[in-house]
This record gives C-alpha cells, sequence and structure tokens, in this order.
C-alpha cells in the first residue's frame, strides 16, 4: 500500500488485513463492497474531509434497497460509518496512512428502536405445527430450542453433540458472536427436541446453513400469512419469557442469553401488561386473581344438523357440547370449558389465550363462551 492511498486502496488492505480477523467477515465485505462503489473511494485517504462524509451519509439514506425496494435502513448507514471509523483509526495509527478521524464529526442517522416483536400463541402453534410436518425434522427442533434457550441462530446452526450433555441438560457453546464462551441451560422441552433427532457421540446438530435457514424460514412465513417476523425474534421472546418467569434475577438471564452489555438486555424486559397487572394486585390476591384472569369468554362454533346442535370451542380440540338446541349444546360446552380451565391450572399446563384457533370458521357461527356466566341461546323447534 502507498503512503497516500485512495480510499478503495485502503478499504482493500483493511479487507485483507483486519476484517478477516472479525467474525462479521462476510458482512463487512458487502459493506466494504458498497463503499468501494461510491466515488468518494476514489480520492485520497488523505484529502477526505467531513463533508465527504456527510455527503457519502446523505446519498446513501436517499438510496434504494434494490430487493425490497425502500430506502436503506438508517442502521445499515450506521454500520457503514463505523466501519469507515475503524478504517481510520486503524490507518491513523498502526499504518500511518491519514490524518484525524473525520467521521467523528459528522452526525450519524439516528439508532431505530429496539424490535419489540413478540412472537403470538398463534403464531407459534401454527409455526410448531408446519415444522412438525416439514420434510426436514431438524426445522421444528431449530424452533423449540431457539424459543427454549435464546441462543442466536449462529449459536444453534454451529452446536456439536460433544458439547452436549443430555444428562446434565447443559449446551456448553466454546464459541459466541461476543467472543465469550458460555453454557445453556436446557428445559425439558428443548431436551427433548434434541433427543428427537436421535443423539450423536459428535459432529453438528443441525445440517441447515445459515441462507438455507433462511430460505426455509420466509418460505414458511409466507405459506402461514405471518408478517414481519424474524427468526431472531426467537430470541426476543425467550428473554422476554425468561424475564416473566419471575424467577430469575437479569445477571442470570444475561448468563443464559450471553448478553455482555446490561443495557442491551434491558430492551427485553418489555412485559405483557397481563403480568404487571397480576403483581398489582399483591399476594393476598394473587391467587385468586390468576385463577380468575383464566376464566374468561373464549370463541366457540354453534353448528346445526338434523341430529341437533353442537358447540366447539375453537381454542380446544377437545372442548366441545352437544344438545338438541342451542342453549342445551351451550351450556354442555360451558361445563365442559369450564373443567377444561380448571384441570389446567391444577397440573399446571399452558392455558392459550382466547382467538388463538388455527382453523377457518364462518364467523356467523361465532359466539363468545363464557365459563361463569348464564349462556344465552334458544331452543329451536323440533
Amino acid at each position: 500500500m502507498t503512503e497516500n492511498p485512495t480510499l478503495f486502496e485502503a478499504l482493500v488492505h483493511y479487507q485483507k488485513n483486519v476484517s478477516i480477523l472479525h467474525k462479521g467477515y462476510e458482512q463487512e465485505c458487502y459493506r466494504i463492497a458498497r463503499i468501494s462503489r461510491s466515488p468518494m473511494a476514489q480520492k485520497p485517504i488523505r484529502d477526505i474531509q467531513s463533508p465527504d462524509i456527510a455527503s457519502y451519509r446523505d446519498q446513501r439514506l436517499a438510496d434504494l434497497n434494490p430487493k425490497t425496494g425502500k430506502p436503506i435502513s438508517p442502521a445499515t448507514v450506521r454500520l457503514e460509518m463505523s466501519l469507515l471509523s475503524s478504517l481510520w483509526e486503524i490507518g491513523r495509527i498502526e499504518w500511518g496512512i491519514c490524518g484525524a478521524n473525520p467521521i467523528k464529526d459528522v452526525r450519524k442517522p439516528k439508532a431505530p428502536p429496539g424490535r419489540e416483536r413478540r412472537l403470538l400463541p398463534r403464531e407459534e402453534r401454527l409455526i410448531l405445527r408446519h415444522a412438525l410436518q416439514h420434510p426436514n425434522p431438524e426445522l421444528f427442533s431449530l424452533v423449540v430450542l431457539a424459543v427454549e434457550t435464546a441462543m442466536r441462530q449462529g449459536e444453534l446452526l454451529k452446536l456439536d453433540w460433544e458439547h452436549i450433555n443430555l444428562r446434565t441438560r447443559v449446551a456448553h457453546l466454546p464459541e459466541t458472536k461476543n467472543g465469550s464462551r458460555r453454557d445453556v441451560p436446557l428445559s425439558l422441552r428443548a431436551r427433548d427436541a434434541l433427543t428427537r433427532l436421535g443423539a450423536k457421540p459428535c459432529g453438528r446438530v443441525f445440517s441447515y446453513t445459515s441462507a438455507g435457514l433462511k430460505s426455509t424460514w420466509k418460505f414458511m412465513l409466507n405459506k402461514l400469512g405471518i408478517k414481519d417476523l424474524h427468526f431472531h425474534d426467537l430470541r426476543h421472546e425467550a428473554c422476554s419469557r425468561l424475564f416473566e418467569l419471575g424467577t430469575l434475577d437479569i445477571m442470570e438471564i444475561a448468563a443464559i442469553s450471553g448478553h455482555k452489555s446490561l443495557t442491551m438486555l434491558k430492551r427485553y424486559t418489555h412485559l405483557r401488561a397481563s403480568r404487571l397487572v397480576r403483581k398489582l394486585e399483591g399476594k393476598k390476591r394473587r391467587g385468586h386473581q390468576e385463577a380468575l384472569s383464566h376464566l374468561i369468554p373464549y370463541p366457540a362454533a354453534v353448528l346445526a344438523d338434523g341430529a341437533g346442535v353442537e358447540v366447539r370451542v375453537l381454542d380446544f380440540d377437545d372442548v366441545v357440547g352437544r344438545g338438541e338446541c342451542e342453549t342445551t349444546a351451550l351450556e354442555a360446552a360451558q361445563a365442559a370449558l369450564l373443567r377444561r380451565l380448571v384441570l389446567s391450572m391444577r397440573d399446571q399446563q399452558e392455558i392459550p389465550p382466547p382467538d388463538q384457533y388455527l382453523e377457518a370458521v364462518d364467523p356467523r357461527t361465532v359466539v363468545m363462551l363464557d365459563p361463569l356466566l348464564p349462556v344465552q341461546g334458544r331452543c329451536r323447534a323440533a
């Protein structure tokens, strides 16, 4: 490299000697290629000033993503400016090819707010049902592990059988995104998701590549009609659920999730409002309030035929009431619903919230069935 290289030459040198040592090498290569195509890249690096960086920033923000047709995100431009800033610092201190860092004097685009997308119960059931029927059984196990362990996609795909102890239920990650190793506890559900694949003495657990999983995930969401859900959102959901358990402090959750910065972890603390309501009630009434919070109306389909009337509670596959008329069928379904809810609470089973049913039904046949209030139906003439 010459004493006064162009920005393009400096970027090539940076890619060969610095980027290649980074875990995000592939992503940095994309950023370097994009910056190298800008007119600024042909200028000697010593001649580039803050106005040049500001012009590059503004031009990038005005560009459109060729794949989506939408403007380039501020986060993308911030990452490109961070790469340039790193290049300048190394070039100034270690290579002696440039002066003061002009990126420090330029405003970066405002950082977008962190995603708060939560995985809805209906979406989870749809995804797991689809994954169970998928030709590759790994898909189901990947989804379950992502939700149960808060592991990143890259950590899951690099998981090795020799680093998993199914007896102690611990998965060891010798290499993570932030450079430190960690041990991840496995819930019973996570352990079962692994054992269903057939444990092996060594080798990779999953055969998916990053691109392959991305393609499979996108195809699945399009087929299921689920919008704006990234695979990484499963990690967000897992962290949120760890907080909602109420039994782990923030340091214990950080040990599981691998967050080094507690500031980053704080954005996962947006608990569901229903959980906060129960906390506000205090210890004395908490047990009663928690029980009552499950005894709420559920949607039910009222179907009549020549043999009578059938009422199916849509969020449960096995809660059905039958009768000669609508009133008796509703009363039977109400009793079945109340019994199911109470037994689920007794056995500490997960109770789905209302309106999470999967099948398509005629909305004209749907009524809200309250497990406690008197039913409002009518008997049809025989």
